[in-house]
């Protein structure tokens, strides 16, 4: 059994940052990839960032490419996205999730193959 527990967010204005982790429990995540989503008010959860088991490969929403950048210590245990140039937009509940595999696959943007989630983070970004 794993569990995932995401941290880090917070209120902020636009333009600032945060960085949000994801510490898991088992040794189930160092050999997993993982992936950040989000889900805003009266909307779908959606991608943000991926990166498979051995940080060899990150892959991000158009959205965020640029500003948001996805990392992992697998000595930690623990996950991270950090988030710059924040935008009103981006306001959302920010979930961890851990990928069925280690690489990446076409199934990375879908919530459906991840088989454990954070309880999430709360961003708000303020204009």
């Amino acid at each position: 059994q794993v569990q995932l527990v995401e941290s880090g967010g917070g209120l902020v204005q636009a333009g600032g940052s945060l960085r949000l982790s994801c510490a898991a429990s088992g040794r189930t995540f160092s050999t997993s990839a993982m992936g950040w989503f989000r889900q805003a008010p009266g909307k779908e959860r959606e991608f943000v960032a991926f990166v498979t088991w051995n940080s060899g490969s990150t892959y991000y929403a158009d959205s965020v490419k640029g500003r948001f950048t996805i990392s992992r210590d697998n000595a930690k245990n623990t996950g991270y996205l950090q988030m710059n140039t924040l935008q009103p937009e981006d306001t959302a509940v920010y979930y961890c999730g851990l990928f069925r595999g280690r690489y990446y696959d076409s199934r990375i943007y879908s919530e459906q193959p991840y088989d454990y989630w954070g309880q999430g983070t709360q961003v708000t970004v303020s204009s």
